[in-house]
């Protein structure tokens, strides 16, 4: 700070001591319409909600702030009627005790770059909330912190010092809860559970991949297994890749093993894309391997297309080879036009030859023409 006069170095000091401060008091979303109050949960979190629960009768909320994974997962709401937030990108505020709105979660992948607004970086909380009504959470959500949340006019109790795996012990007690008679009759995307499962995935913290490791459980339900697969591979890394390598191996249900398809396609370790090649190639179910086929079609490069047109050739099922052929389709045309005129003039079974041929008049590429020129002028 050489050079500087005096001012100008408690300026320079002053910034510093803010920048510094900012994560501290980032943890806490900007909540208006609420009577809020601040509390401590150095105790234990779940000794601190019990002692909520058991003195709340009348609606209210509360919630806490914990690290969250890497990456742009923003997640606010956005209103079709919020022209604001739709014009700049962003979203409109969170509505707690309002169905309108949706949650949503964006990636490196987000077009929020076109809408005008780009962030560098993602957030660094999550914020977990819960309703509490008649003494008992009936609702969880999960934003992020960049978020502003309307609670509704009710109380609002924001607690502090909360610990990660007690928090991902807290949510995963919601998971595997038995469904009451009021949750049974909600779809899926609507319970406490779902929520609170994707609350555990988001966490920054090695507890949620033992929770995420165990939900993956042959002993768990179908249901439960297939939607943390999705988040085995949209969020935990390497060791999410491994889990569903195993689940891949070892599910005994086809349509576990259908989702874990899925997400290894969505998930960004490069290992990834070989287990869909071995289950394209190997799995002892029809419409798994037809599903794993399906996501490597949305996948470009040459070890994608090298495993369809294999199954092209070799599946023993013809509803999987037209999987396969569907799956050349959405390969980019420079790759796919060229090996689906290849199987619509070579392959021996005339269901998939028709199916190349169905395809290649869908693509409106210039090589088709030419192909279907040269079949009807000969």
């Amino acid at each position: 700070m050489q050079g500087m006069t005096a001012t100008a170095r408690l300026g320079v000091l002053g910034a510093l001591m803010l920048a510094t401060a900012l994560p501290a008091t980032a943890q806490q979303p900007r909540v208006v319409n609420a009577k809020m109050q601040t509390r401590p949960a150095a105790a234990g979190l779940e000794k601190e909600l019990h002692a909520l629960l058991s003195a709340q009768a009348e609606p209210a909320w509360t919630g806490y702030a914990v690290p969250m994974i890497a990456g742009q997962h923003q997640m606010c709401c956005y209103s079709s009627g919020d022209e604001f937030a739709h014009a700049s990108g962003c979203c409109g505020p969170c509505r707690l005790e309002s169905s309108r709105g949706i949650n949503l979660s964006t990636d490196e992948h987000s077009d929020a770059g076109s809408l005008g607004t780009v962030k560098l970086e993602g957030p660094n909380y999550l914020v977990a909330l819960f309703r509490i009504e008649h003494k008992r959470v009936d609702r969880i959500r999960a934003f992020s912190e960049d978020c502003q949340l309307d609670a509704g006019g009710l109380p609002f109790t924001w607690l502090t010092n909360v610990q990660p795996a007690e928090s991902v012990a807290w949510l995963a007690s919601f998971v595997t809860a038995p469904l009451s008679d009021a949750e049974s009759e909600t779809t899926p995307n609507q319970r406490p559970s779902q929520h609170a499962l994707t609350a555990i995935a988001l966490h920054a913290d090695p507890a949620a991949d033992r929770a995420l490791e165990g939900f993956a459980s042959p002993n768990q339900p179908e249901s439960l297994r297939g939607h943390t697969a999705f988040w085995l591979g949209a969020a935990r890394g390497k060791h999410g890749l491994a889990v569903l390598k195993r689940m891949a191996h070892e599910d005994p249900s086809d349509r576990v093993r259908e989702k874990v398809t899925f997400a290894l396609s969505v998930s960004h370790e490069p290992e990834a894309v070989e287990e869909m090649i071995r289950m394209a190639r190997s799995d002892p179910g029809s419409r798994v391997r037809g599903q794993a086929l399906f996501w490597l079609g949305q996948k470009a490069g040459k070890k994608a297309a090298s495993a369809i047109t294999a199954a092209i050739e070799n599946d023993p099922e013809t509803e999987v080879k037209k999987r396969a052929v569907f799956a050349l389709s959405q390969l980019p045309k420079d790759e796919g036009v060229p090996l689906l005129i290849q199987v619509a003039r070579t392959n021996r079974n005339p269901v998939v030859r028709k199916q190349a041929m169905f395809w290649l008049g869908q693509s409106n590429d210039p090589r088709a023409l030419a192909f279907f020129e040269e079949i009807l002028l000969r």
